[in-house]
């Protein structure tokens, strides 16, 4: 059995990732602008459950981000090209004890069809399997989500399974996709 990670987020810094034209920064209190804009995009919002409809709320969830961080449960970086921010990467749930994350990716309408997505969740995986000491990333996709479903297989974490009406999103229950990725893939 492999040791857990002896890594704790909270005794660093978050760290800027950059590789493949992008740059993975922390959150800034001043990228409010680029979350309210990407939580008002009707496709974001078809997959994502959070609504942002103010500044006070786009400063909280910054604010929250920068907590997740510190307490040891996740790491989320704005995904910026050239300095703007074009989408947003994520590790959500981590149990670094257990050697587990989940990635979580959305990108703004401008950087679409630019595999962002794609490389900016290549960096992120690089990250936490190399510096963080994670042994198992998964990904969870709505069944519907076609194009993010893609981008699983594109950064190598093969469909594992389907989890039945496992999530409400607006228009209901969706089944979910599950894929996971392992160090040694």
């Amino acid at each position: 059995m492999a040791a857990a990670s002896s890594y704790a987020l909270r005794d660093h810094d978050q760290p800027e990732l950059s590789g493949d034209g992008l740059l993975l920064r922390p959150w800034r209190a001043s990228d409010t602008d680029a979350l309210l804009a990407a939580f008002a995009d009707p496709a974001i919002q078809q997959w994502q459950r959070l609504r942002l409809d103010d500044d006070a709320e786009a400063h909280d969830w910054v604010r929250r981000a920068h907590q997740r961080w510190t307490s040891g449960l996740g790491a989320t970086w704005a995904v910026t090209v050239d300095g703007t921010v074009a989408g947003q990467a994520g590790l959500r749930g981590m149990n670094l004890f257990e050697g587990q994350a989940e990635l979580s990716y959305w990108t703004l309408p401008a950087a679409r069809n630019n595999a962002v997505a794609t490389r900016a969740g290549t960096l992120a995986t690089r990250w936490a399997f190399d510096t963080a000491g994670v042994h198992r990333m998964i990904l969870n996709r709505s069944t519907r989500n076609t194009v993010s479903c893609k981008v699983a297989a594109r950064l190598g974490y093969p469909l594992e399974g389907t989890k039945r009406a496992q999530l409400q999103h607006a228009d209901g229950w969706h089944d979910m996709h599950l894929h996971a990725r392992l160090v040694s893939d």
